[in-house]
Protein backbone atom coordinates (compact mmCIF):
# COMPACT_ATOMS: atom_id res chain seq x y z
CA UNK A 1 0.00 0.00 0.00
CA UNK A 2 2.02 3.72 -1.16
CA UNK A 3 1.21 6.51 1.27
CA UNK A 4 2.64 9.51 0.52
CA UNK A 5 4.02 11.49 3.83
CA UNK A 6 4.62 15.58 3.54
CA UNK A 7 6.54 17.46 5.61
CA UNK A 8 7.62 21.34 6.07
CA UNK A 9 4.69 23.36 6.14
CA UNK A 10 4.07 26.09 8.70
CA UNK A 11 3.84 30.40 9.46
CA UNK A 12 6.50 32.42 7.65
CA UNK A 13 6.85 35.86 6.90
CA UNK A 14 6.68 37.51 3.16
CA UNK A 15 9.67 37.35 1.69
CA UNK A 16 10.87 34.21 3.13
CA UNK A 17 11.51 30.51 2.44
CA UNK A 18 10.03 27.42 2.88
CA UNK A 19 10.88 23.23 1.94
CA UNK A 20 8.36 20.63 1.71
CA UNK A 21 9.25 17.61 1.27
CA UNK A 22 6.94 14.44 0.74
CA UNK A 23 7.88 10.70 0.61
CA UNK A 24 6.64 7.33 -0.70
CA UNK A 25 6.13 4.67 1.19
CA UNK A 26 5.51 1.21 -0.03
CA UNK A 27 8.57 0.47 -2.27
CA UNK A 28 7.05 -2.68 -2.32
CA UNK A 29 4.49 -1.64 -4.63
CA UNK A 30 6.63 0.88 -6.52
CA UNK A 31 7.76 0.03 -10.03
CA UNK A 32 8.07 3.55 -11.15
CA UNK A 33 6.93 7.45 -10.16
CA UNK A 34 6.16 8.91 -13.18
CA UNK A 35 5.12 12.09 -12.15
CA UNK A 36 5.98 13.99 -8.78
CA UNK A 37 4.02 17.39 -8.20
CA UNK A 38 2.67 19.95 -5.71
CA UNK A 39 -0.87 21.55 -5.62
CA UNK A 40 -1.69 23.70 -3.48
CA UNK A 41 -5.87 24.96 -2.79
CA UNK A 42 -6.49 28.36 -0.72
CA UNK A 43 -9.81 28.97 0.83
CA UNK A 44 -13.00 29.43 -1.56
CA UNK A 45 -10.58 28.77 -4.18
CA UNK A 46 -9.95 25.55 -6.80
CA UNK A 47 -7.53 23.33 -6.04
CA UNK A 48 -4.52 24.43 -8.66
CA UNK A 49 -0.92 22.83 -9.88
CA UNK A 50 2.35 24.40 -8.35
CA UNK A 51 5.00 22.80 -9.99
CA UNK A 52 5.49 19.12 -11.63
CA UNK A 53 8.58 16.79 -12.43
CA UNK A 54 8.55 13.81 -14.33
CA UNK A 55 10.82 11.02 -14.36
CA UNK A 56 12.48 12.58 -17.72
CA UNK A 57 13.62 14.97 -15.84
CA UNK A 58 10.89 17.89 -17.28
CA UNK A 59 9.57 20.52 -14.73
CA UNK A 60 6.48 22.82 -15.13
CA UNK A 61 5.70 25.52 -12.58
CA UNK A 62 2.76 27.60 -12.34
CA UNK A 63 3.44 31.30 -13.91
CA UNK A 64 2.92 32.58 -10.41
CA UNK A 65 5.37 30.62 -8.77
CA UNK A 66 8.06 30.96 -11.68
CA UNK A 67 11.78 32.31 -10.40
CA UNK A 68 10.72 31.47 -6.78
CA UNK A 69 9.86 28.43 -6.57
CA UNK A 70 12.08 24.99 -7.74
CA UNK A 71 10.67 21.50 -7.77
CA UNK A 72 13.22 18.49 -7.35
CA UNK A 73 13.13 14.75 -7.00
CA UNK A 74 15.09 12.14 -5.19
CA UNK A 75 14.21 8.89 -7.04
CA UNK A 76 16.33 6.64 -4.71
CA UNK A 77 14.30 7.64 -1.94
CA UNK A 78 10.75 8.28 -3.36
CA UNK A 79 10.63 11.43 -2.67
CA UNK A 80 9.73 15.00 -3.71
CA UNK A 81 10.72 18.68 -2.47
CA UNK A 82 9.71 21.96 -3.34
CA UNK A 83 12.19 25.13 -2.66
CA UNK A 84 9.63 27.79 -1.97
CA UNK A 85 11.52 31.39 -1.68
CA UNK A 86 10.21 34.87 -1.50
CA UNK A 87 6.99 33.78 -0.53
CA UNK A 88 3.98 35.84 -0.99
CA UNK A 89 0.98 36.26 0.94
CA UNK A 90 -1.28 34.84 -1.69
CA UNK A 91 1.03 31.75 -1.51
CA UNK A 92 -1.11 30.94 1.38
CA UNK A 93 -3.02 27.48 0.51
CA UNK A 94 -2.97 24.09 1.86
CA UNK A 95 -0.36 22.37 0.07
CA UNK A 96 -0.74 19.08 -1.42
CA UNK A 97 2.15 16.24 -2.79
CA UNK A 98 0.57 14.01 -5.39
CA UNK A 99 2.49 11.28 -7.51
CA UNK A 100 1.79 9.35 -10.50
CA UNK A 101 3.06 5.81 -9.77
CA UNK A 102 3.38 2.80 -11.89
CA UNK A 103 3.57 -0.96 -10.98
CA UNK A 104 3.12 -3.25 -13.93
CA UNK A 105 0.97 -2.06 -16.53
CA UNK A 106 -0.97 0.17 -14.12
CA UNK A 107 -0.51 3.84 -13.11
CA UNK A 108 -2.66 5.56 -9.97
CA UNK A 109 -2.70 8.69 -8.82
CA UNK A 110 -1.74 9.27 -4.75
CA UNK A 111 -2.35 12.28 -2.74
CA UNK A 112 -0.67 13.18 0.34
CA UNK A 113 -2.71 14.87 3.12
CA UNK A 114 -1.89 18.54 2.48
CA UNK A 115 0.44 20.78 4.69
CA UNK A 116 -0.81 24.44 5.56
CA UNK A 117 1.63 27.12 4.35
CA UNK A 118 0.70 30.46 5.78
CA UNK A 119 2.91 33.46 4.75
CA UNK A 120 1.73 36.82 6.51
CA UNK A 121 1.56 40.18 4.96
Amino acid sequence: QVQLVESGGGLVQAGGSLRLSCAASGSGSIDRINVMGWYRQAPGKQRELVASATSGGSTNYADSVKGRFTISRDNEKNTVYLQMNSLKFEDTAVYYCHMLIGRGIFNSNYWGQGTQVTVSS
